[in-house]
């Protein structure tokens, strides 16, 4: 492997890890902050801004994980981990721990 494809799929991962962390975020704003002032409040802006940003950030982890599941070789069970983290409440945070984090080292 050459040393400039080496250095993209570094980028790529540092990419999906700031994205899980993105998207983690959004998630927990969505759910935990936004939807409250929606239906206790009857503020709908700031769910629907926060709404948008998650949406996008989570087509973005998702065409991620695609891009290193074939650059770094994954197994698709830990694809599917990936995947399946974005809907859960602290998910991406989990799996950039166990899962990412040590491709990073490693690379």
């Amino acid at each position: 492997m050459n040393i400039l494809k080496k250095k993209n799929r570094k980028s790529n991962l540092k990419a999906l890890r700031k994205l899980g962390f993105l998207e983690g975020l959004s998630y927990l704003a969505l759910f935990g902050v936004t939807m409250p002032l929606k239906y206790m409040m009857g503020m709908r802006e700031p769910n629907y801004i926060v709404g948008v940003i998650h949406g996008v950030l989570f087509v973005a982890y998702v065409f991620w994980t695609y891009l290193i599941f074939n650059q770094y070789n994954l197994s698709v069970k830990k694809t599917l981990v990936l995947l399946i983290s974005s809907l859960l409440p602290f998910g991406t945070f989990v799996t950039d721990a166990r899962i990412l984090k040590p491709l990073d080292n490693e690379a």
